[in-house]
């Protein structure tokens, strides 16, 4: 992809985050004459470009991940300050900043250990690629967001109902899905005797990325807690796990670490075995081969 054609991906995803804010924002709260959201989502692209600069120049991404959860810890502090929200609205602002804390931190020290990340491989030396990535990031996270912001902002105040409890314990089902599986993924590797090996016990061995679920399961939790706060356009808050659940079972999760696992392993009888008996996505028991 040429530098040019990357740039017009990084416009139409800015745009495509604009646009979404506008349609979704009630009008409630202002920054600086600003609506609310749009103020959000341009704060988040902002954060993603002034760590890009600084990242192209000494060819790194060791900040990508780092940059992507702080921007989610601070848009949603921000958007929490500007609309002081009802109860709902706090604890789903707990919620993320406990998400993005554990998630951000873990990847951090993942990608300072392991001395780069093979994603960026083919995009860093390119100032558009990278650029693009970056902004991509922006739209993941105000994509992401979205339900969240949603009953953050909202000045009319639910209460605390059944969704609410409903959407916090799936929240944490799928929040402890995914601390235990980055856990047992990263126990695995720290130990020198699993080198040029994979994991395939525990919640792995139920699933071939559990750790993907649980992303999609929490998000989901918190799409049902802000429902009550939904109304008109506010509805395609919903966008938020199902952007989740798209991004990693279609584009950048599943698909990916699928091909190089497949370029590492394949053909070998122990991984074929396991590919053969363990859900790709949702976990379950493993099922049964034949001999």
């Amino acid at each position: 992809m040429r530098n040019s054609s990357a740039l017009l991906v990084s416009v139409i995803a800015t745009l495509l985050a604009l646009g979404l804010a506008l349609l979704v924002d009630d009008g409630a709260f202002h920054v600086a004459g600003v609506p609310l959201l749009p103020a959000l989502a341009l704060f988040g692209f902002a954060v993603q470009w002034l760590v890009f600069v600084p990242s192209f120049l000494h060819q790194t991404e060791h900040y990508y991940d780092l940059a992507g959860a702080l921007t989610y810890g601070s848009v949603i502090l921000l958007a929490a300050g500007f609309a002081s929200p009802d109860a709902r609205g706090w604890v789903i602002m707990a919620l993320v900043l406990i998400w993005c804390g554990r998630l951000g931190s873990f990847l951090f020290l993942r990608v300072k250990r392991s001395g780069k990340d093979g994603r960026f491989d083919d995009l860093k030396p390119y100032w558009g690629r990278f650029l693009m990535a970056w902004t991509l990031q922006g739209l993941w996270v105000f994509v992401t967001l979205l339900a969240a912001l949603v009953a953050v902002s909202s000045p009319a105040s639910a209460g605390w109902d059944a969704l609410a409890t409903l959407g916090l314990l799936i929240w944490v089902g799928g929040f402890a899905i995914e601390a235990v599986a980055d856990h047992q993924k990263n126990a695995f590797r720290a130990n020198s005797a699993n080198h040029r090996r994979f994991i395939q016990h525990g919640l792995w061995a139920w699933s071939r990325h559990p750790n993907y679920f649980g992303e999609i399961m929490l998000w989901t939790g918190i799409a049902i807690m802000a429902t009550p706060a939904m109304g008109g356009w506010q509805w395609l808050g919903w966008l938020s796990p199902l952007f989740v659940c798209w991004l990693l079972t279609k584009v950048s999760g599943i698909p990916m670490l699928e091909q190089r696992a497949d370029e590492k392993w394949g053909g070998q009888a122990d991984y074929e075995a396991y590919k053969a008996a363990t859900s790709v996505l949702i976990p379950l028991p493993p099922r049964r081969t034949a001999r």
